[in-house]
């Protein structure tokens, strides 16, 4: 048995994981799938002063507080910054890595150096993002109509602090790490050089899948796979 965290990317909660915890869970492993502070169903608490940092800081706390060891951690789509702050925080509990079409940003970078400037159509002091409708449309390429429409009512919009501040990673590139990274090939953004950016940097294992950005929904198969592979 396994132990694994998996942390979900903007605009989602830990609900997108559903298909391939359950994948893994069957296979007898112990899983765990956060929803980030002020997403998803944690929603209604956001407020100033999210960031990739805080969030970051709670999934630390949790892990300490659980006593939790050998972890693998498996990151998505912004997930991927949250999941290497938590990382270099809880050095000594983390076994693996896994960046599944990831963003794998540097120290001081922000979301914005890697994917340009994002036009979103919901944009207040506290949350960015797209609304319901432009989310199904981007979901129904990867998957069928149900599937799209499930995970279209469950998007939320993401504390504009994580898009705003830069990621805190002093040690995490440094540092010798057990890495995989996933590419999806269908994917606009984060695309293949930045993947390859961080496969290289990390000596990680490379794995393409043919689908766009929500591997998670669209290949729960395959996915669960790379995951459960050491």
């Amino acid at each position: 048995m396994a132990n694994f965290m998996l942390i979900h990317g903007a605009f989602q909660g830990g609900w997108i994981w559903k298909l391939v915890a359950s994948r893994l869970r069957a296979e007898g492993h112990h899983v765990i799938v956060p929803t980030l502070d002020g997403c998803g169903e944690r929603a209604m608490h956001i407020r100033p002063g999210i960031t990739t940092e805080t969030q970051a800081q709670e999934l630390s706390k949790f892990l300490w507080s659980e006593d939790m060891e050998n972890i693998t951690l498996v990151g998505a789509s912004a997930g991927g910054m949250v999941m290497a702050r938590v990382a270099e925080l809880q050095r000594d509990r983390v076994d693996r890595l896994v960046f599944a079409d990831a963003l794998a940003l540097f120290d001081g970078e922000c979301i914005r150096d890697i994917t340009g400037s994002s036009h979103h159509s919901v944009v207040t002091d506290l949350v960015t993002g797209p609304t319901r409708q432009d989310r199904y449309d981007r979901f129904i390429q990867d998957m069928p109509g149900e599937l799209a429409s499930w995970a279209a009512d469950r998007s939320t919009q993401h504390p504009i602090g994580c898009f705003q501040e830069p990621v805190i990673l002093e040690d995490f590139w440094n540092q010798e790490w057990k890495a995989s990274v996933v590419w999806c090939m269908q994917a606009r953004r984060p695309g293949v050089e930045h993947q390859r950016r961080a496969a290289d940097k990390l000596k990680a294992k490379w794995f393409e899948l043919d689908t766009g950005h929500f591997p998670q929904l669209s290949m729960p198969d395959e996915l669960t796979r790379i995951i459960s592979t050491e």
